[in-house]
């Protein structure tokens, strides 16, 4: 008998050999994996916490229904970055045409077919699992995977406006022109990550600066309209008589656009938008130092959407401002260790899709940051990671799990000979690490 103990508990693993058998499987950047364990936690302490009152309403004093949904949809993203960060990396280069021209009809789809939920068509539903999707973060991470590769193709005519800027810039205007009348806040993000990645690829600024002149345009209109159907002192006799601005405000969500504008120009204590009003309530609730603590928001009971567009607010509220600054903190690491990603990945592809797809999560949780402390007119992105899970959550471990396949394959690398660079157009091998004429790092495509 103990013969038959022994035997049985020699084949149960030791902790320690769990843990090593646990980093072997998990590659890639370290810090990565440990900022994704440690937002999914906070995620799920807010999460809990902003949907408490939420949850009794709805589900007859049932508290624990969105802890639960939480924690279900952390594991599957764990899952999922890990099940992408053990594929090569290149076998997204190869999947990214089929999955761009994929996301085009999903998008038309979707405007003309998709499911309206706060005024704006932009999830189509899945008919056996009874769960919607935001097909424009499908068509993002397609969008990146096939600009990188692009990139990484072109660089030899790169400087060339036909034969490398209008192939480049052309899947982008498509994308973000198919996710405008539905979200212009995503379209507009997207359109500036892409011009970010598009500059650090060596396209040429002249090229960017007209880009971003043309992509104004629309912006300006915005503008000048809340200007001239502003209700307030500012708004002329002539341009009432007129109509013609309101009448273009009728036009989809033209008007939900302008309406934002002229909060965010014009609105003046009472006149701010309810959404707001509740998100300083909640800053001002948090201290500098420890805030409320965890579990004991006010304005949850107060502020839509607090576990989703408006969680940074809570989280102030339960932990200071100090907690406020750790989470850009969080984001700031993540960005320079995928910078970290880019420069040591001697790949174009790899290179350009660890570092797009970075920008694309940090400058999303930017502009959520600056929604709810009211720099900039509100908007419907969330904060990557940390907002209640749904397709925009899965979507972004998705992205990480690319990025961490990239980092994967640094690693193995590492140790190894590097593999010198080609000059491009030509395909001789160079000692030099640097281009002397544009001073940027040369690739070797893939």
């Amino acid at each position: 008998m103990a013969d038959i103990k022994d035997t049985l508990f020699s084949q149960i693993p030791s902790i320690g050999g769990m843990k090593g058998q646990l980093v072997d499987r998990t590659r890639g950047d370290k810090y990565i994996w440990g900022i994704v364990v440690l937002l999914s936690l906070i995620s799920i302490l807010v999460v809990y916490s902003a949907t408490g009152s939420l949850a009794y309403k709805m589900y007859k004093g049932n508290t624990n229904v969105y802890l639960f949904k939480q924690v279900s949809f952390s594991l599957v993203g764990l899952l999922l970055i890990y099940f992408l960060h053990r594929i090569n990396y290149t076998i997204f280069s190869k999947v990214a045409t089929i999955l761009f021209l994929i996301s085009i009809p999903l998008l038309l789809y979707t405007l003309f077919f998709g499911a309206k939920i706060n005024e704006g068509s932009r999830w189509i539903k899945l008919p056996i699992i009874n769960m919607t999707i935001q097909t424009s973060d499908l068509a993002k991470l397609a969008l990146f995977m096939y600009i990188s590769r692009l990139l990484s193709k072109k660089q030899e005519a790169i400087k060339d406006f036909k034969k490398g800027f209008i192939p480049v810039v052309a899947p982008v205007m498509i994308i973000c022109a198919l996710i405008m009348p539905a979200n212009l806040s995503n379209a507009l993000l997207t359109g500036a990550t892409s011009l970010l990645l598009m500059f650090i690829g060596r396209v040429s600024l002249k090229h960017i600066l007209l880009t971003i002149g043309v992509a104004l345009i629309p912006v300006l209109v915005i503008v000048l309209v809340a200007m001239a159907t502003y209700d307030g002192k500012q708004k002329t006799e002539e341009i009432k008589k007129a109509g013609v601005a309101e009448k273009v405000k009728s036009f989809g969500r033209f008007g939900t656009w302008v309406r934002r504008v002229q909060d965010f120009m014009y609105a003046r204590d009472n006149e701010t938008p309810y959404q707001v009003q509740q998100a300083k309530i909640a800053i001002a609730n948090g201290s500098v130092l420890v805030g409320l603590g965890p579990g004991n928001s006010r304005q949850r009971n107060f502020l839509p959407q607090a576990y989703n567009d408006f969680i940074y607010s809570i989280i102030i509220e339960e932990y200071g401002l100090l907690g406020g600054l750790f989470i850009i903190f969080i984001y700031l690491v993540f960005l320079f260790r995928c910078i970290r990603i880019f420069r040591k990945c001697p790949y174009a592809f790899g290179a350009f899709l660890a570092l797009g797809l970075s920008f694309t999560l940090v400058i999303q949780a930017v502009a959520n940051m600056a929604v709810n402390v009211n720099l900039v007119p509100v908007t419907g992105v969330t904060l990557p990671l940390v907002s209640m899970g749904g397709s925009s959550f899965l979507f972004t471990c998705g992205a990480i799990g690319i990025i961490l396949s990239v980092a994967r394959n640094v690693e193995q690398m590492e140790g190894k000979p590097e593999p010198a660079p080609l000059v491009l157009g030509t395909a001789e091998p160079v000692n030099e690490n640097t281009d002397q004429k544009t001073g940027g790092k040369l690739f070797i495509q893939q």
